[in-house]
């Protein structure tokens, strides 16, 4: 079992911070700490793109225009069309590290948005099979450049009080993309003309133009500032965002010296930037293994069999209407997008490593019924059957859902800040790889082997909770700078704790600490 690490509950309305209890700040009240909360919310809306195409091309797959455009893609085809998206997407991870680190998370998001917007005109535009796919992979390459740095920016601009949760949002909102594409397909379910599937397609691009207009008044994340000798620019953001401008806020100062302390000794410690960090330290190599398990268990819990081919599913238990198959696909978003947002709220409360044992564990007992019930069905066509097929989807998405925005806020805070991004693309590397797979390979199994195919997913189910439970760590109520030590031990960390007991008793701000940073480097 994975090692106990105390993590202390603050009292209500407060949170700590560099072992300080500080007093929760209501947000709404200040102007300023207003204006970054909308541009969170912006952030957090990222994701809304990405949910809206994978839920997409679930309803086009019910739409008789689509399908005769196309001319009735199925097996390798139809899993072309699909992966081809991740294919993009993991040509964006091999630029998107190096883009982060060296130009900042503002231009990143922008470059990201222009390749999307890029391939929804394409993608709406399309005359033929070649032009689909090739939009596809342009839409793959620029939503992963802003999917995975939309939490990074995130994570290092919220104020500690709120920051698991805004992140953990950010992952949930996959669903409120899902729920508009769902609902979308479903009305132009009767448009009578190949607009049909081309109108949700340009709808698409409306969550991007969005985020392109925003970004430009979207601050730049201090962290980065400080990795590039610039602090004054970090405490500027600081301070005017979560003190309305006091750079000699206590909480402000506490803020920027973790940062400061923290980057100081990353670089103290030799951290090269390079991938290679991950396997120097048995802190590393168990960041690495955590953040690998956590991609591939966020794709192959079986969550990919519904989340592309839920008609597919559907046709196996006897629902073949098409209107009754988006009706069920828009319940489901619904029911997903309620559930993650309800759960995102007790990240904190409840604990990460309890929520993700018991979001596996429930899974699994998901998914078994659901492989039983199918193979019943598959030997004597009973609707109850089906009917209990569908509710066991619903029964296995709500234990999902309880874990799935835990991807986003789990890796970014268990990361030191110069592995941050390289470790992010590496969880998302272990994410698309499996993902391409089941895009493509699902629908040739599910055509050929059908309920059989259930078994591999349950087994992994099993493996992911044994991995879980031995090896995952808890991480509630701890700042983000602070999480280190359960890694790296207390050395480390004592040696930053040190250095900021300096730096408040001098109480001389910005100058001490660059002067403390510089020493230390």
């Amino acid at each position: 079992m994975s090692e106990a690490i105390e993590t202390v509950k603050p009292p209500k309305g407060h949170f700590y911070l560099a072992g300080r209890l500080f007093p929760r700040v209501k947000w709404w009240k200040r102007r300023n700490m207003r204006v970054l909360y909308f541009y969170v919310l912006i952030l957090i809306l990222t994701n809304t793109a990405n949910g809206f195409d994978n839920s997409m091309m679930n309803g086009l797959q019910s739409l008789s225009y689509w399908q005769d455009y196309f001319h009735h893609p199925k097996g390798p085809t139809l899993g072309l069309f699909n992966c081809v998206m991740s294919v993009g997407a993991i040509a964006g991870l091999l630029i998107m590290p190096y883009m982060l680190d060296n130009f900042g998370r503002r231009p990143c998001l922008v470059f990201g948005c222009f390749f999307m917007l890029l391939g929804v005109a394409l993608q709406s535009g399309s005359i033929n099979f070649s032009m689909f796919v090739g939009a596809r992979f342009l839409l793959g390459f620029g939503d992963i450049i802003v999917i995975c740095t939309a939490p990074l920016l995130i994570t290092e601009l919220a104020p500690a009080q709120d920051r698991a949760i805004l992140v953990t949002l950010s992952g949930a909102t996959y669903h409120s993309g899902a729920f508009i594409a769902a609902w979308t397909t479903y009305g132009t379910l009767k448009i009578k003309s190949e607009w049909s599937w081309r109108a949700p397609s340009l709808i698409q691009a409306l969550f991007t133009l969005v985020m392109l207009a925003v970004v430009w008044w979207i601050p730049e994340s201090p962290r980065y500032y400080v990795s590039k000798d610039q602090p004054e620019k970090a405490l500027q953001v600081l301070a005017y965002y979560h003190a309305e401008g006091n750079e000699s806020d206590e909480l402000v100062q506490l803020e920027f010296t973790e940062i400061t302390t923290a980057i100081a000794m990353e670089k103290n410690a030799e951290h090269s930037g390079s991938y290679l960090d991950f396997l120097r330290t048995p802190g590393n190599r168990k960041r690495l293994f955590i953040i690998i398990t956590m991609g591939l268990f966020a794709q192959w819990s079986g969550n990919g069999l519904v989340s592309y081919y839920l008609n597919l599913i559907m046709n196996s238990i006897g629902i073949t209407d098409p209107n009754r198959q988006l009706l069920i696909n828009g319940a489901l978003t619904s029911f997903n997008l309620a559930t993650n947002l309800f759960f995102s709220f007790f990240v904190d409360k409840w604990g990460r490593r309890p929520i993700m044992l018991i979001s596996s564990a429930g899974m699994l007992v998901g998914f078994v019924v659901w492989t039983i019930l199918s193979a019943k069905y598959d030997q004597r066509e009973s609707s109850a059957l089906g009917q209990g097929v569908l509710a066991m989807i619903f029964i296995y998405y709500l234990f999902y859902n309880l874990k799935s925005g835990l991807i986003s806020s789990y890796t970014t805070e268990i990361l030191p800040y110069s592995m941050r991004a390289k470790g992010y693309t590496i969880m998302e590397y272990a994410m698309y790889i499996p993902l391409f797979f089941n895009q493509y390979v699902n629908p040739i199994a599910l055509e050929n082997i059908h309920w059989r195919y259930y078994i591999f997913y349950c087994c992994f189910l099993a493996v992911e909770v044994v991995v879980i439970w031995f090896l995952y760590v808890e991480t509630r109520y701890m700042p983000l700078e602070e999480i280190t030590k359960i890694f790296d031990g207390d050395d480390i960390a004592t040696a930053t704790n040190l250095k900021m007991e300096k730096i408040a008793e001098t109480g001389k701000g910005v100058s001490t600490a660059i002067h403390i940073e510089e020493t230390s480097v």
